[in-house]
Formats: C-alpha cells, sequence, structure tokens
C-alpha cells in the first residue's frame, strides 16, 4: 500500500495595513478555508473574524515587547503543515515588506513544504491614501524609500531593538519611515543637518526644515489619527507626546506631501507640454493603422 503525503501547503498573507475590507479577495478564500493561521500582532480582530473555523496563534513581534522568536515560528509553520492541509501565515501589510518572509519562506522549502505569497497593501499605501498625497509628484518627487530603523532580534530581552548609530538616509525625495515612532526626532535632525551640510552632495540636501511630514497612526483603521507639519516642528520633538505607543506609527517626509499644490505658471505649463510632444517618447506610433496587415478585418 503506498503512502499518501498528506503535507500541507502554508499561504504568507497579506493582511493590508489594518481595515479588514482592505484584505485581497484572494487573501479572504485564503482565510475562510484555513485549518490554521498564525498572525501578526497588530493584525485587527475583525481580519479574524474572517476564519472563525480556523485555529489561530498569535506570532507577532511587538518592539520593546517579548516576541515569538524567528525560529521558533518558522518551526511551528513546518510542524502546522505536517498536520493541516491549509495552513495561513497572516501578516500586517505587504508579507515581503520588513516582515521576515524570506526566512520563513526559507525554512519552509527546506522542509519541503509547498508555499505562496499573497501581496497585500503597506502601510505606506495606504498612508498616502488615506492624506490623498501621491508619494510621487510631477516635477517634484521621482523616487520613494520605504526605511525601517528596527533591527529585529530573537533576545528575550525587553530593549528596543533599534540601532542608535546615524543611518545613511536614502537619496530619494519622498521618505517613509516604518517603526519610527521612537526615532523620530533623531530622523528629523539628521535630515536638516544633511540638508545644510555643505559638504553633502545635492541629492541629499532636499528635506530642509520646511519640508512637509505627516505620521499617521493605525492608518485604515476606525483608531486612525494624523499629525501634520514640518521637519524642524518634528526635531523640536512637537510630537513626542502625541504618539500613542499602542497604535503602529508611519513616518512620511517630502515635497510631495505639501498641503497646497504647487502653482505652475501657465506659460511654462504650455511650454513644457510642447516640449513633452516634440519628445521621442511621445510621438504617436500609427505603423499599424497606416499598414496593411489588417486588410480583411
Amino acid at each position: 500500500m503506498k503512502n499518501i503525503s498528506t503535507t500541507g501547503k502554508v499561504y504568507l498573507v497579506g493582511a493590508g495595513p489594518g481595515a479588514a475590507d482592505l484584505i485581497t479577495v484572494r487573501g479572504a478564500k485564503l482565510l475562510e478555508k484555513a485549518d490554521i493561521v498564525f498572525h501578526d500582532a497588530l493584525v485587527e480582530p475583525e481580519m479574524l473574524a474572517l476564519c472563525p473555523q480556523a485555529i489561530k496563534e498569535a506570532v507577532g513581534k511587538r518592539c520593546g515587547k517579548l516576541s515569538s522568536a524567528q525560529q521558533f515560528i518558522n518551526k511551528r509553520l513546518v510542524d502546522a503543515a505536517q498536520k493541516y492541509q491549509v495552513v495561513v501565515r497572516l501578516k500586517g501589510g505587504d508579507p515581503m515588506m520588513f516582515g521576515r518572509a524570506d526566512e520563513e519562506i526559507q525554512a519552509l522549502k527546506e522542509a519541503n513544504i509547498e508555499v505562496e505569497v499573497v501581496p497585500g497593501i503597506t502601510a505606506a499605501l495606504a498612508g498616502a491614501a488615506s492624506i490623498q498625497k501621491s508619494l510621487t509628484l510631477r516635477g517634484v518627487s521621482r523616487s520613494v524609500a520605504f526605511i525601517t530603523l528596527a533591527q529585529g532580534t530573537d533576545a528575550s530581552s525587553l530593549e528596543d531593538a533599534v540601532s542608535h548609530q546615524p543611518i545613511a538616509n536614502p537619496h530619494a525625495d519622498t521618505l517613509v519611515y516604518y517603526m519610527g515612532r521612537k526615532d523620530a526626532t533623531r530622523i528629523a535632525e539628521q535630515l536638516i543637518q544633511q540638508s545644510t551640510d555643505p559638504d553633502n552632495a545635492s541629492q541629499n540636501r532636499q528635506h530642509g526644515p520646511d519640508t512637509p511630514v505627516y505620521i499617521l497612526e493605525a492608518v485604515s483603521t476606525s483608531r486612525e489619527r494624523q499629525w501634520a507639519s514640518t521637519l524642524a516642528e518634528l526635531a523640536a520633538g512637537q510630537a513626542d507626546h502625541w504618539f500613542d505607543s499602542t497604535s503602529p506609527a508611519l513616518i512620511m517626509i517630502g515635497q510631495a506631501l505639501e498641503r497646497k499644490a504647487p502653482e505652475i505658471d501657465s506659460n511654462e505649463s504650455e511650454g513644457k507640454q510642447a516640449k513633452d510632444l516634440q519628445s521621442p517618447s511621445a510621438k504617436i506610433d500609427d505603423r499599424l493603422q497606416n499598414s496593411n496587415i489588417l486588410t480583411n478585418g
């Protein structure tokens, strides 16, 4: 008699930024048929209500709190796949963004367990939608960087897993810091210092004291809060007492977030449009409509 393998499949599912109705349709369907769900600490209760039939195991990590060691999470996923057919690892935001998905995928593959990743909406995109400000803006912002100062640790210590050394900020027009609450003032001070340092290259000097800043907590949920100001105010500690330590925070910095859209000179705009129409990338390719390929159409 042949032994039939009953090894299940593990799905790394992005829960999205928080609101239960922002999970993807595929993710929601997997929750509906999951046998067991290993979820992050920040996953909303409304999200877990989508899988009433499943066993629910919290394996989340929170800065400054006792958390499940990553190797232990990996082992639990492997063990669960030996027992259940549909195993869901539910991660906040997108699984591939600051979520240690690579370690879990590697552990599952080494155990010859099938794994699939279901993407989700990351907090930065939900934040931009919430404040109705694009992270990119023609003529202002052509690049975006997602950054975290958190350095995960599996130690049992309650010490914050955050690097206290200055970081080399990315050369991007719009900066989005994940898990940056405790370093908000330091981030702002460093960016302002870089912007006024004559030794810095010009691309490192775009974030001056007047640069717009948005801080969003619990984005997309009913508890969402927003703080809007400038880098100078952030560096002065104006947001220190505003933060709620129980909610995830997102810090967004850049000229594209200016509350008032920059005025564009009409003559300059018309000239630019004319120039764009003359550029090679804007030429209309009419070879198909002038050809005889579709004569029988």
